[in-house]
């Protein structure tokens, strides 16, 4: 029996994608199998990574005979045992099983600055202005009349407020630098 080993084509429409099998020679391109070593893949873009065999299959068939077709012995010779293109297609093979990473968008361009926003930057301002000038303005003393709960409520959104400003304060530079 001759064996060939070729191309099968699958897919659909406008989108091919084939299997390289082991085929007796009489059988049609579309036909059984004896055997399925790989697969190319014509619309990955990068083209070390279009094809994957299986080394050792193909050498057995190769060894017993079989004769692969024009293409296929180009596939072999780039991509099967000591092929050229190895190290190539580990790479491009890694590089397609890496998740894509999507930036994000920012926000909208079209929507108007919060109040919020402007907040924090004149509240840094404003201890850089008091450190310049200390004595202009004398603290008002505060009235003994004053519960001291207020006061622990007024030091607990203290820090909320400080750690809104921290955040806010990276995301103003990165628009500034747009």
């Amino acid at each position: 029996m001759a064996v060939r080993i070729r191309l099968k084509k699958m897919g659909r429409a406008h989108r091919p994608f084939y299997r390289v099998c082991a085929f007796d020679h009489h059988t049609p391109r579309d036909g059984r199998a004896l055997e399925e070593l790989g697969t190319y893949d014509t619309s990955i873009h990068n083209t070390d990574a279009r094809t994957v065999l299986n080394a050792e299959r193909i050498d057995y068939w190769l060894s017993v005979g079989a004769q692969p077709t024009e293409k296929v012995a180009v596939l072999i010779k780039k991509y099967g045992t000591g092929g050229t293109h190895l190290d190539q297609q580990k790479v491009a093979l890694e590089e397609l099983a890496t998740p894509k990473s999507i930036p994000d968008p920012g926000a909208p361009a079209s929507l108007p600055k919060k109040p919020e926003e402007a907040k924090p930057a004149e509240a840094e301002a404003a201890p850089a202005e008091t450190a310049k000038a200390p004595a202009a303005e004398a603290p008002a003393p505060e009235s003994a009349e004053t519960p001291a709960p207020e006061t622990t409520e007024a030091k607990t959104e203290e820090p909320v407020a400080e750690e809104k400003a921290a955040e806010e304060a990276p995301k103003a530079e990165e628009k500034a630098k747009e």
